[in-house]
């Protein structure tokens, strides 16, 4: 039996609500063998999808690009993903649990998070209740706000003049926060480590496009900051000329 056979066995459990859930204490690396941990993601990218009232056949085809099934196993992607679609309970508590579970590892969880943005853009608009459902998964994931913040504008870009937000920080920081902030993302989201880690092609792709956001919100918050400090210094300089006697 493939791991995808396997993974619509689950989902007919997990989304059963007269079923017992899957069991998530069993400690196990997201592979794609590890079957409780992708029928969860599954589900909760379904539930995504539907956020805004409809799943669209683009939701679904991001969705497979995501998960990757194996040739000849698309039937079996598509009858889990169909099976999630048709009930809501439960998923809370599956985000809660994963987030439990990988809470020591929030890169895999920011590349789930990463997955379902992908999968929310794939009708070219992410809705009000979209970006509703992300913000609580990622709530349930153990990520503050300015983290959501800082995840959503690397995949969406920044509420206008707001760069700050894909660095994971606030109006205000100091250069050295800027550039200390910028290396750890850029370093986070480089596509090589994506590649390394044996992430699908739309991982890395997601990572090209992270890491530009990143490069890009860098280099402007870094030219405000340079204008800001000219500004300071030719005030600075103005208060101490001496002034004309009358």
């Amino acid at each position: 039996m493939s791991v995808w056979s396997r993974i619509v066995e689950m989902a007919a459990r997990a989304f059963d609500p007269e079923a017992e859930p899957p069991d998530f204490n069993e400690e196990c690396a997201p592979r794609p063998n590890d079957v409780g941990f992708t029928a969860a993601v599954i589900g909760l990218a379904a539930k995504m999808a539907k956020a805004d009232g409809e799943a669209t056949d683009d939701e679904l085809r991001a969705a497979a690009r995501v998960f990757r099934p194996p040739p000849g196993e698309d039937e079996h992607f598509r009858r889990a993903f169909s099976l999630a679609k048709q009930t809501v309970l439960g998923f809370d508590s599956y985000a809660k649990q994963i987030g439990r579970k990988y809470r020591a590892r929030p890169c895999l969880l920011e590349d789930v998070l990463d997955g379902l943005f992908h999968i929310a853009l794939a009708d070219g608009v992410v809705t009000d209740a979209e970006l509703q459902y992300l913000a609580e998964v990622a709530h349930h994931f153990g990520f503050s706000e300015l983290e959501f913040r800082r995840i959503k504008a690397t995949n969406l870009g920044p509420d206008a003049g707001d760069p700050y937000a894909i660095l994971g920080l606030l109006p205000g920081a100091t250069m050295d926060e800027v550039r200390h902030a910028w290396r750890r993302a850029a370093a986070e989201n480089h596509p090589d480590r994506m590649t390394q880690r044996g992430a699908p092609p739309e991982f890395v792709e997601i990572a090209r496009e992270k890491t530009a956001a990143i490069n890009a919100a860098y280099a402007k918050i870094r030219e405000e900051l340079s204008v800001s400090a000219k500004r300071s210094r030719r005030s600075r300089r103005r208060e101490r000329a001496p002034r004309a006697p009358h």
